[in-house]
Formats: C-alpha cells, sequence, structure tokens
C-alpha cells in the first residue's frame, strides 16, 4: 500500500490537487442530483411486480344491457385466448371478482349492475415465463382497447395488476370536491379529457354514473283502491315480470332446507321492442290483475309512465361530496405525468375560475377553484399511488434528516469539534452520488425501467452507518498516529489512509457480495442496487474526499496535541507496522 499511500500524500501535498478533488467531487454529487429533472433516473414508490394473475375491468355505459356488456368481454376473452401464457381466465358478468388484494379498494364488491363485467386471468408460474405479467399488460392494453372499445361506444376497459405494495385506488387520483353536484360533475369530465392527454397515463375514467332518460312505473294509489286491488299486488307482479322472485317452495329429503322456486318472464317475452312510452303501455297491457271482486283489471289502468332522469350515485370522503377522477401509469413514475397534467388544468381552469394553490404540506399538489362568475368553491385533491409515493419519500426523508442530526450530535459529544463531525457527516451524504449513478446504470442493463424506489432510500440511509464508520476510523487512526508517534499532519493522514484502504475495501466487497442477492429483486432491487452503489461511492469519499478535508481541518492538528514531537530533518521517515 506504499504506493496509495503516496498518491494520497501527493493529492494533499499540492493546493492546485485538493482543490480538484473537491471541484470533482462537487461536480459529481450536483450532476447526479440533475438526474431526477431530466428524467435519466425516474422516482416511485414501487416497481412493477410480476405476478402470476391480473384482472380486466369492463365498464360500458351506465344503462347498458348485459348483452351489450357481453359482446364487449367477447372481444377482450378473445384477444386474451391467444396468449400462450395465459392458461384460463374466469368471467364475471354483471358483478365483480371476489374480493383480492386490488379489489379491496377498487370497489369491485359493490359492482351488482348489468353494464360491468370483470375477468380474472390466470397466468403460468412467473418463474416459468420470460414476460413479467405488467409487461403484458402494458402491451395487451392498447391492441384489446382499440379493439373492443368502440363495440359500445364509451366503454372503458382497464387492466389490473396486483398492487406491489399499500392497495390504492390506482396510480392517480383526482378527488374534485364541490357542493354543486353538476357542475362537480363538469370538472370531473374536464379532468378526465386533460388526464387523457397526458403522456404517460392509461385507463382514465370518471368515476360517476353517466344521467340518462328512463321511465319510472308509478302505482296510482287512488285508481288501485277504487279497482279493488291492493298496492302489494301491483308491485309484485312488476316485481315479477322483470326482476323475478320467489313465489313458492319445494321440500326435498335430500336437501336439510327448502328449495326456493324462482319465476321470471323469458328474456324474449319482458324484452321491449322500442324505448318510447307506447311499447311500454304495449308491454303492460298483457298483464293483467285479479281484484277481490274476480275481475280482471290491466296493469295499465292502474300503473302510471313517467320520463325521468337517472339519479347517479353520490360519493361522500369525509362527509363531503366529491367525484373521483382516476388513471394508471404505464411504466413511468407517477411524479412527471401529475406535474404535466397539473399544469394543464391551471391553464384550461384559469380562464373560468380563480386557482390558490396549496402551500407546502401534505396536499401540496391541491388546486383551490373559485368561480369567477358565481363564487362557488371546488377543490381538486391529488390522492392515490401518488399520494402514499409523496408521503413515503417525505417520512423516508425526515428519517434521514432525523438519522444527520442524530449522527452529527453524537460526533460532537465524542470529538467535542463542529468541524470534525461536519467532515464525517458530509462524506457519508456524498455516498448519494452512488445510489442516483447505480440507478440509472441499472436502468441502462435492464428491459425494464429500473426505478428508484421507496426501498432505495432505506438503502440510502442504512450507508449513513457504514460511510461514518469508514471516517471514523481514519480521523482516529490520523490523530493516534500524530500523538503518539510524532507524526506531521500530512503524513499521518496518508499513512492513516493507506493503512485502513485494506479493510475499507474488504468490508465493501462484503456488502456488494450480500446485496447482490437483493438486486435481481422485484420488489426490494433498488435496495441492492443502492447498496452495492453507495458502498462502492462511499469508498472513494472515504479514500480521497475526506483526507483533503481532514488536511484542512484545524481541529486535526498534531501542533494542538500533548506529548507531540516531530522530527524536522525526516519529518517522513517514520514507519508503521501495518
Amino acid at each position: 500500500m506504499k504506493k496509495f499511500e503516496n498518491f494520497v500524500y501527493d493529492i494533499i501535498n499540492s493546493q492546485r490537487k485538493k482543490f480538484l478533488v473537491i471541484v470533482l467531487t462537487a461536480v459529481a454529487f450536483f450532476a447526479s442530483l440533475l438526474m431526477f429533472p431530466t428524467k435519466i433516473v425516474l422516482a416511485k414508490m414501487l416497481p412493477g411486480k410480476s405476478a402470476n394473475t391480473y384482472s380486466v375491468y369492463i365498464d360500458t355505459p351506465t344503462g347498458s344491457s348485459i348483452e351489450q356488456t357481453k359482446k364487449v368481454v367477447n372481444c377482450v376473452t378473445g384477444i386474451l385466448q391467444k396468449e400462450d401464457e395465459i392458461k384460463n381466465m374466469v368471467l364475471f358478468n354483471a358483478q365483480g371478482i371476489p374480493l383480492d388484494y386490488a379489489g379491496l379498494v377498487k370497489g369491485s364488491s359493490m359492482k351488482r349492475t348489468e353494464n360491468v363485467a370483470e375477468i380474472s386471468v390466470n397466468l403460468t408460474d412467473k418463474h416459468h415465463r420470460e414476460e413479467p405479467s405488467f409487461l403484458m399488460t402494458q402491451r395487451l392494453r392498447p391492441v384489446v382497447q382499440q379493439e373492443c372499445s368502440n363495440i359500445v361506444p364509451d366503454t372503458i376497459i382497464k387492466f389490473i395488476e396486483q398492487p406491489a405494495g399499500p392497495p390504492t385506488l390506482a396510480s392517480i387520483v383526482v378527488e374534485v370536491h364541490g357542493d354543486n353536484i353538476p357542475k362537480s360533475r363538469e370538472l370531473a369530465i374536464e379532468v378526465g379529457n386533460i388526464l387523457g392527454k397526458t403522456e404517460g397515463l392509461v385507463d382514465v375514467d370518471v368515476m360517476a354514473d353517466d344521467i340518462f332518460e328512463k321511465y319510472e312505473l308509478i302505482p296510482n294509489i287512488d285508481k288501485i283502491a277504487r279497482s279493488g286491488l291492493a298496492i302489494e299486488q301491483v308491485n309484485n307482479i312488476l316485481y315479477l315480470s322483470f326482476e323475478g322472485m320467489v313465489i313458492a317452495t319445494k321440500n326435498s329429503e335430500e336437501h336439510a332446507e327448502q328449495i326456493p322456486i324462482f319465476l321470471v318472464l323469458s328474456d324474449s317475452t319482458k324484452r321491449l321492442s322500442g324505448g318510447s312510452v307506447e311499447h311500454i303501455r304495449s308491454k303492460l297491457s298483457s298483464l293483467n290483475l285479479m281484484n277481490q271482486q274476480g275481475m280482471m283489471v290491466p296493469l295499465t289502468e292502474v300503473v302510471e309512465i313517467e320520463k325521468v332522469e337517472s339519479k347517479p350515485m353520490i360519493m361522500h370522503k369525509d362527509l363531503k361530496r366529491m367525484i373521483n377522477v382516476i388513471a394508471e401509469t404505464d411504466m413511468v413514475s407517477q411524479v412527471y405525468p401529475l406535474l404535466d397534467a397539473r399544469d394543464q388544468m391551471i391553464k384550461h381552469f384559469s380562464r373560468e375560475y380563480n386557482i390558490t394553490k396549496e402551500g407546502f404540506s401534505t396536499y401540496m399538489f391541491d388546486l383551490h377553484l373559485t368561480d369567477k362568475k358565481t363564487g362557488e368553491t371546488f377543490l381538486l385533491r391529488w390522492d392515490g399511488e401518488m399520494k402514499v409515493t409523496l408521503d413515503t419519500f417525505r417520512d423516508l426523508g425526515a428519517a434521514f434528516i432525523a438519522a444527520l442530526v442524530l449522527i452529527f450530535f453524537l460526533l460532537v459529544i465524542y470529538y467535542k469539534s463542529f468541524t470534525i463531525s461536519g467532515i464525517i457527516l458530509l462524506g457519508s451524504f456524498l455516498s448519494l452520488i452512488g445510489v442516483i449513478v447505480g440507478h440509472w446504470v441499472a436502468d441502462l442493463v435492464t428491459k425494464e425501467t429500473f426505478f428508484l424506489t421507496a426501498t432505495s432510500l432505506i438503502g440510502f440511509i442504512a450507508l449513513m452507518g457504514i460511510s461514518s464508520r469508514n471516517s471514523l476510523l481514519l480521523i482516529d487512526f490520523s490523530m493516534a498516529l500524530m500523538k503518539e508517534h510524532g507524526m506531521e499532519k500530512k503524513k499521518a493522514i496518508a499513512v492513516a489512509t493507506a493503512t485502513r484502504a485494506k479493510p475499507i475495501m474488504l468490508t465493501a466487497v462484503a456488502i456488494i457480495l450480500g446485496s447482490a442477492l437483493l438486486a435481481s429483486d422485484p420488489i426490494f432491487g433498488g435496495l441492492g442496487v443502492a447498496l452495492i452503489s453507495g458502498t462502492v461511492a462511499a469508498v472513494f469519499v472515504s479514500l480521497l474526499f475526506i483526507p483533503v478535508l481532514m488536511d484542512n481541518a484545524r481541529e486535526i492538528n498534531g501542533d494542538k496535541l500533548d506529548n507531540t514531537s516531530i522530527d524536522q530533518e525526516h519529518p517522513h521517515d517514520i514507519s508503521i507496522t501495518r
């Protein structure tokens, strides 16, 4: 290690070379930080998770019949059947899939209408196929949507992956809050249009029922009473005709409970030939009820037909009315589409609304809208996986700052010096260079995008202790050489750096080999890459940058130490057994 000792000594003995080391380190640090705004390295909560199953959600327009929904389902399944990696599919018409991890928060259990359907797709084992499930859905989504969405106009087809982390309603959720429901619906539709035009976003959906015209059958109580009928009779025959109901039960020796007998009109019988009042009245005229006198009374005589608008479902959150607009990201980070869409919303809505941005808080991306004419207020609140990502990075950032502060004060107590503590802390922080650059290299050598994730930040926080330990060893050894062996400052730093280089490198090799097992994991790959690349950067920082800072620190000075004697004639001729 004599050559390395001379190399370090040569650097710290030259003002020009020390300045060069500091400048190169600073340039590397700021260049690595610029990888985020330039999108060279992308940040995300968790990367895509390859699973053995995914789901397809089909939403035809509100009021669509089950036959229309089945046409779309048949189109989707026809395309999926051509995939060799798909083992089987389970169809659920007019209902949601039995609750799975994704369906817990996506409302699958509440689907009970004819215009919805869900398909559960089961794949071959992920260990026996090359294409991950999230790349398969990314490839199939545009094909399926292009061929099947137009069968019934305004149909929405969504590919739902099992979440890699906490289940959320969608990657990006915009909550439109407001007391004026019709105006909120208009805002939600405009927000959905903006999200649909934003690059990187797919499966955009406004979670609000469409308003359509329908006919209500209202029993006329006065006519029912004068006809000698009961209201229950009228309700039962209407429900029996169009929905069906249990009219009797059957006993069986093979069953412990009674078997219900269900009666309903055939599909062809209850189907209308048109959608006008006359067609409905014609269908009802064939239904008759017997009154108390034994006379048959046509149903049309006691039932009124009224044309009304449908009543959409109203959603609440924290006792406030709101409408959700959701979108999924197409293998990109949620942050960048969010910022693009938010800028477009500000430009779009500023024509009719006064827009107020939220201050720096948990909801810093929210927009408050005030109508310029009526003064009504609305709120666009961002939620979903994007919100979880921001909260997680915020919490991990706070944990990182807390770790820095705690380490700094512990070092101050130990060394009784702010300068030495700052040197150690700065060296630890610079391992961030390796973490970011490592993710950039990993993204170059992998097929899919390699994101800087929450697990990557956990790895960076863990590196703080490793990097601090390297700097501590160098400083303590250098001060011991100056105090106990009377070695001059520059020589002591060079000898300490060369002596501790081998243990530092061996420790780094052990960390790298141990972390290599994590690097290929789809979830904890960021942790492995952060530990590997961050450790490499920590070694270079410890062996090159820290000695330069130590040489400039007045607190690390042999002249201020007791029992120090230096041979002025031969200050460098001191041998240390290593």
